[in-house]
């Protein structure tokens, strides 16, 4: 009996499985190209998908798409309806920004979304791209875009120890866990090296700074293997949910949980990336606890802790 009982999907699993569901049935769908780094060919994989979808009579528009004047994307891009960029005044400079209020005023079926992970001009709606993206989904919009592996917060501290490059520009990881499809964009790093020689990632100038620098082959290698990795992790979950929602017998993990303990440190934020990427290998849930004392912060420090919990 108890036997049986350890093996028995967890009802409450269930419960929360049909919720989200219920919800997913009301929002629009999120599809993510994902790679290592740019230059991968997520762009173009993504206007090749979304035109055979168009092929079906799906209604797909353009909502941004940055084509760093390559040839074959401005090709592609050619095939579909663009929603007219917003101009913003930023410092005297003219600046384009994706318009979310004609997209949701056009209402599309599918609209393309590049670079998730992007930061808006100050005077935007929404301080980052992705927040865009949540507005469209919530409006009932399926969205296409794209994303690199090191734009995922929990992964920002180890791409800049691989790398030695600072990544500015992230998003929370739930974006890219909570997406409905993740499609992997992979090529060989000698491959990537062929097509930034050649010129087909950067300019000349822009492609001799990146290969001696981010684009090296111990990089390259490095961020393909956890971007596998990553992809591999989320398919091993998807599976185990399949098996829960199916009452299938199976190992299953639903009883781990994880806490952090968060502190005015800046050491935390590392601390808590790392017991994200830990939680989401394990399956495991987490939480993170401060513990006030009565020991006065410094106003650095406040600021520090907010940037923790946050």
């Amino acid at each position: 009996m108890n036997d049986m009982t350890d093996i028995r999907p967890d009802p409450d699993e269930i419960l929360a499985s049909i919720r989200r569901e219920e919800e997913l049935e009301k929002r629009g769908r999120l599809k993510i190209f994902f790679g290592m780094c740019a230059g991968v060919g997520k762009t173009y994989s993504m206007l090749h998908f979304a035109l055979a979808e168009k092929v079906k009579k799906s209604d797909v528009v353009i909502g941004y798409i940055e084509a760093h004047n390559r040839k074959e994307i401005v090709e592609l891009t050619g095939g579909f309806e663009l929603i007219p960029r917003k101009q913003i005044i930023y410092k005297g400079t003219v600046l384009e920004e994706m318009d979310l209020d004609k997209i949701l005023e056009r209402k599309p079926a599918v609209v393309l979304v590049d670079e998730l992970a992007h930061t808006n001009t100050q005077g935007s709606r929404h301080l980052k791209r992705y927040q865009d993206v949540r507005e469209i989904l919530d409006y009932g919009i399926d969205v296409y875009t794209t994303l690199n592996v090191q734009h995922l917060e929990s992964r920002c501290d180890i791409v800049s120890q691989i790398t030695g490059i600072i990544v500015r520009e992230t998003l929370p990881d739930e974006i890219f866990e909570n997406a409905e499809e993740i499609e992997l964009v992979d090529i060989t790093p000698d491959e990537l090296l062929s097509r930034l020689k050649e010129g087909k990632i950067y300019t000349p100038e822009l492609s001799r700074e990146a290969a001696n620098n981010f684009f090296r082959k111990g990089n390259l290698t490095a961020l393909r293997e956890m971007s596998l990795r990553i992809v591999a992790d989320r398919v091993d979950k998807q599976l185990k949910m399949y098996m829960q929602k199916k009452s299938i017998r199976g190992p299953w993990k639903s009883g781990m949980h994880l806490l952090a303990l968060v502190s005015a440190s800046p050491h935390s934020a590392r601390l808590i990336r790392w017991a994200k990427n830990l939680a989401y290998s394990m399956g495991a849930s987490l939480a993170g606890l401060y513990i006030e004392t009565t020991k006065p912060l410094s106003q650095t420090e406040k600021e520090q802790l907010n940037k923790n919990l946050d």
